[in-house]
């Protein structure tokens, strides 16, 4: 058996049934001409994947047999939540991408006073879903089982109403400050989890670092060079793994 193939699917999963996937995980194996008795695997987002096997390839339909359930056979020490004042565009598909590669539990939008993207309503929504879709294929790609939660992108003050950090979180805001500690430092004892507050492009305006600190966010630094807003993250996000 070779399943190197690997496919998101919406389906609920269960070893030793037959299954129609979902009409998103069937374009996939179809554009990729699989056949008959070929194996790929599929997981739904939970610690674990399926290999399967196809039984019937139609035109709009692809039948598979799921064989037994595979757990994660190994999973980051830390739990990572990345706030994020979003950068423009492709920039924010690409760190959505990376930081999915890199283990990212939960990703959180949000629109500072120096974000240039604007999101509300259906927009929101639909951008959502655009994040989703990418972390999912990144995750395919990646051997990735579990998808992260992508949060719908809302204002600076709309999160600070509900945020609530659990006793367990050590909490980080990225600074160009003096007096921030340099991560690498902070990073050599991985913590249980960790919540990374980030600025979009020209980063957060003072009186936002202001509050983060107040409210219990440590100021960090990641050296003497000022990294792109898409790219800091991740240094982060790598030194965790």
């Amino acid at each position: 058996m070779s399943a190197k193939l690997r496919v998101f699917v919406r389906n609920p999963l269960q070893a030793d049934t037959e299954l129609l996937l979902d009409d998103e995980a069937a374009r996939h194996v179809q554009v990729l001409r699989l056949q008959p008795g070929m194996w790929l695997e599929l997981f739904n987002g939970e610690d674990g994947c399926y290999p399967a096997q196809v039984l019937h390839m139609g035109r709009q339909q692809v039948q598979v047999l799921v064989h037994s359930f595979l757990p994660d056979v190994a999973s980051l020490a830390c739990r990572s939540h990345l706030v994020l004042g979003m950068p423009a565009n492709e920039r924010m598909d690409w760190l959505v991408e990376k930081a999915t590669e890199l283990g990212v539990s939960r990703i959180t939008p949000l629109m500072t006073q120096r974000t240039v993207l604007k999101l509300q309503g259906e927009r929101a929504l639909k951008r959502q879903q655009h994040w989703l879709g990418i972390a999912q294929s990144a995750c395919a790609q990646s051997g990735r089982n579990r998808v992260p939660q992508i949060d719908v992108a809302q204002t600076w003050s709309a999160w600070w109403s509900k945020h609530k950090a659990g006793s367990d979180i050590q909490q980080f805001v990225l600074s160009l400050q003096p007096q921030a500690r340099p991560w690498r430092d902070l990073s050599r004892t991985t913590p249980a989890a960790v919540c990374i507050l980030s600025g979009p492009e020209g980063g957060l305006s003072e009186e936002e670092e202001s509050l983060a600190i107040a409210n219990g966010f440590a100021p960090v630094s990641l050296g003497a060079h000022t990294l792109r807003s898409e790219t800091a993250p991740l240094v982060v996000l790598s030194q965790l793994l």
